[in-house]
């Protein structure tokens, strides 16, 4: 049955529709799991049938509500949570820290944690080396894929520094080469590492946020 709010709206408008209020659901509740965030819409809007907009539209309207609803200030939040990750990329430089996720890609929300890939073969030296520094971190799981539908499980912590959290996957050495698919597009994930954080700083031309 074709819920009333659904009737006459073309399948693009709907498309639309759903993923700006999939984008508004992610930034309220900092959610990070794009099916979850367009069914959650469909229920808000009331709609059960017809096209689901795909994770790279939602990801579009993610980065055109900060844009629009935030500005300066979203720009102020992504400065420092880049900057925040330099700093740690500098103190886990053994272990050729990269930088993904939203706040490399400039979609991260004030909820958002910073995700770095790690590369070691004894990923419990990772653990060692967060509390020599002082940092307090819980061992975590991540689901991964470097092939569509073979998702393989990789080790990694979860810690905080100063306000903001981090979310950092281990992988072996041979990984290095070969980034993981992403969520959003299925294609390598983008990656940086400390050198090109900093760099995009620098292009940012902002003093600093931290």
């Amino acid at each position: 049955m074709r819920s009333k709010r659904n009737h006459g709206q073309r399948p693009n408008y709907q498309r639309a529709s759903i993923a700006d209020e999939a984008a508004r659901i992610m930034m309220e509740r900092g959610m990070t799991d794009f099916r979850l965030a367009k069914a959650k819409a469909c229920e808000r809007l009331g709609l059960n049938t017809g096209p689901l907009p795909s994770n790279e539209e939602v990801e579009a309207a993610l980065a055109a509500r900060n844009r629009i609803f935030h500005g300066d200030r979203h720009d102020l939040q992504l400065r420092r949570l880049r900057e925040a990750a330099v700093q740690v990329m500098r103190r886990l430089d053994a272990f050729s820290p990269r930088l993904v996720g939203s706040v490399l890609t400039g979609t991260a929300t004030e909820h958002s944690a910073i995700d770095l890939h790690l590369y070691t073969d004894t990923p419990e030296t990772v653990g060692a080396q967060l509390a020599a520094l002082g940092l307090e971190a819980r061992t975590i799981q991540f689901q991964h894929q470097w092939r569509r539908g073979e998702a393989q499980t990789v080790p990694g912590y979860r810690f905080y520094e100063q306000d903001f959290e981090y979310l950092a996957a281990v992988f072996p050495e041979r990984r290095r080469a070969h980034a993981p698919l992403s969520r959003v597009d299925g294609r390598p994930m983008r990656r940086a590492n400390q050198r090109e954080v900093a760099r995009l700083l620098d292009d940012e031309g902002l003093p600093s946020a931290l």
